[in-house]
């Protein structure tokens, strides 16, 4: 059974064709609307481009927000125009087939653990490091969702009080010191104070700190920039601290370091393991999680939900017979 999965993030609609053993062997994209009808006709188009190029069966949305538990309704997504929105059900209406939503951090999760990096695993953590931290929790392979549904929200973890502000309203949270946001933010305070240590960074800077973006910031790392990799190497300490309160809580097999940033991992997942490992509760004295980069990448969360809507789409099969 073939089925879409559909990674609706604040910039494009991505959509893929993925089959059972989670390849994604088609796609179609847009870029996403601003307004709740335009969104959804956007993706029922995108759903429609691919169900004429293959016989689909289901259709499943990853979404950065918050999903109900029962994974019909949006109740909220601070990127999208949906508020409380009986999402599933609209774009059900629309493209004639079952349609499942997941938060995307959990389609990710699920996806590595059924194909990629924490595959078998008992209890395994996903942070996913890109603009913010997503994160997800799966427990004997089923996600972790708290009492509302919106759990766990682990870039909101406060790790700095009275440190930087977050679009959340608190400040000092974590994805304000390790992401892609934060590791731009670090190397414009570290021209700040050290102007003649980054030539590049600081021509980049002139005029506009905007340009010192989180990608920009590893790129010049990995030239050997020296004020690049000062950042890259607070950024490892954080993400230790980080994973180390993770460990705290949850105590994980395996933690999954996914998203834009884990692609320039060799930069500072070495340092972030020896940060955890000194600083986590009981530290020489207790089991480590294996931390491991994701396996699937930019399709994880595509895969995920396609996965999900695989298993709706084969319960409404057999309901259908047995009606």
């Amino acid at each position: 059974m073939l089925t879409v999965g559909v990674d609706v993030g604040g910039t494009s609609v991505r959509a893929g064709v993925v089959d059972g053993d989670g390849a994604v062997l088609d796609t179609a994209r847009a870029a996403t609307p601003s307004g709740e009808e335009a969104l959804e006709e956007a993706i029922g188009t995108a759903v429609a481009e691919l169900a004429a190029r293959h016989p689909v069966a289901g259709v499943g949305l990853a979404v950065a927000g918050f999903v109900a538990s029962d994974r019909r309704t949006v109740r909220f997504a601070p990127h999208l125009a949906w508020r409380r929105a009986p999402v599933a059900d609209r774009i059900s209406r629309r493209v004639g087939m079952p349609v499942v939503l997941e938060h995307d951090a959990n389609a990710a999760a699920l996806a590595e653990h059924r194909f990629g990096a924490a595959r078998g695993a008992r209890v395994a953590a996903l942070v996913a490091l890109g603009t913010g931290i997503g994160g997800a929790l799966l427990v004997d392979g089923h996600v972790f969702r708290g009492a509302h549904g919106v759990a766990p929200e682990l870039g909101h973890l406060r790790l700095v009080p009275d440190g930087r502000p977050c679009p959340c309203g608190k400040n000092g949270c974590w994805e304000r010191y390790c992401s892609g946001t934060a590791l731009s933010t670090t190397a414009v305070e570290l021209l700040a104070r050290h102007p003649g240590e980054s030539t590049v960074l600081a021509r980049e800077a002139v005029g506009d700190a905007r340009a010192v973006t989180g990608r920009r910031v590893a790129g010049a790392a990995r030239d050997g920039d020296p004020l690049a990799q000062r950042a890259m190497a607070d950024l490892a300490r954080w993400l230790g601290d980080g994973l180390a309160l993770v460990a705290d809580v949850y105590d994980p097999e395996v933690v999954v370091i996914g998203g834009g940033v884990s692609e320039s991992a060799p930069l500072f997942l070495d340092d972030a393991r020896e940060r955890y490992a000194a600083v986590v509760t009981g530290a020489g004295h207790r089991p480590l999680a294996r931390i491991r980069t994701a396996q699937l990448g930019d399709d994880a969360g595509i895969v995920g939900v396609a996965t999900l809507a695989r298993e709706v789409a084969a319960g409404a099969a057999r309901n259908g017979r047995h009606r």
